[in-house]
């Protein structure tokens, strides 16, 4: 039984995920930095295949603590989706955005990914075929930020979206460094969907969002890795410009 990590999945797409993985046979390690929200999230699952896994990724010692935590259940890992993140205080001006609140956001969404990254990495190791997806989002695009025709061109900050361009470029560069591994790496935007994230003001809906998660995190050895993935960026190929 192939065996998945994600994190933030006590509610909304890292939830739904969790469901949809079970769904296909894995056993989920659901995620949640409040222990008890975590536990009352899996026991809604009614699976033997899933337990509550307490992680803060902005927290370098709870990181280290779920380390040593799952090495004691499992020696391996198969799949990592790094779907915590934070949107911040809106709005965000760049020019005036208090400079602590976009650490904030980074400590959360950019150097909370990759400390989770790297200290689950030797588990992922063990796996015949890890992979990793990095929950993004379509304002990470700076190809679109630059285009006038693009619909979310007048939705720009200076914490939330660099956050996650910044995600996107660390993604680039782990899929390159185990391009010759058996990893798969990719970005994947779950496309604006109606969460307390937004509240409720996204058009898609949680099972698809999830979906697109899933898609690429049970991806075979012919399957992509390095790329940016957003249905909503591009609804044609899924792909999306940086």
């Amino acid at each position: 039984m192939k065996k998945v990590l994600i994190t933030g999945a006590n509610k909304s797409i890292g939830f739904e995920t969790a469901k949809q993985l079970l769904d296909l046979g894995y056993y989920v390690y659901l995620g949640s930095r409040d222990l008890q929200k975590g536990q009352e999230a899996a026991a809604r699952l009614h699976s033997d295949n899933v337990e509550a896994i307490q992680i803060d990724v902005s927290d370098e010692l709870s990181i280290k603590t779920a380390r040593k935590a799952l090495g004691e259940k499992t020696d391996v890992l198969d799949v990592l989706i790094n779907n915590a993140g934070i949107r911040g205080v809106f709005p965000q001006p760049p020019s005036s955005v208090n400079v602590k609140e976009i650490r904030k956001v980074f400590d959360t969404n950019f150097f909370g990914l990759i400390d989770v990254t790297q200290t689950f990495l030797d588990l992922l190791k063990k796996s015949v075929a890890p992979r990793i997806v990095n929950v993004t989002s379509g304002l990470a695009s700076l190809t679109l930020h630059s285009n006038p025709s693009w619909k979310y061109y007048q939705v720009k900050g200076g914490a939330y979206g660099p956050s996650k361009s910044a995600l996107n470029a660390y993604t680039v560069a782990l899929a390159y460094e185990l391009r010759d591994t058996p990893f798969k790496i990719n970005a994947v935007d779950p496309g604006f969907t109606a969460t307390d994230f937004n509240e409720h003001r996204g058009t898609g809906s949680i099972p698809d969002a999830a979906a697109r998660i899933v898609k690429y995190a049970i991806i075979d050895e012919k399957g992509p890795s390095g790329q940016y993935f957003s249905d909503d960026n591009n609804p044609e190929t899924g792909v999306s410009p940086w």
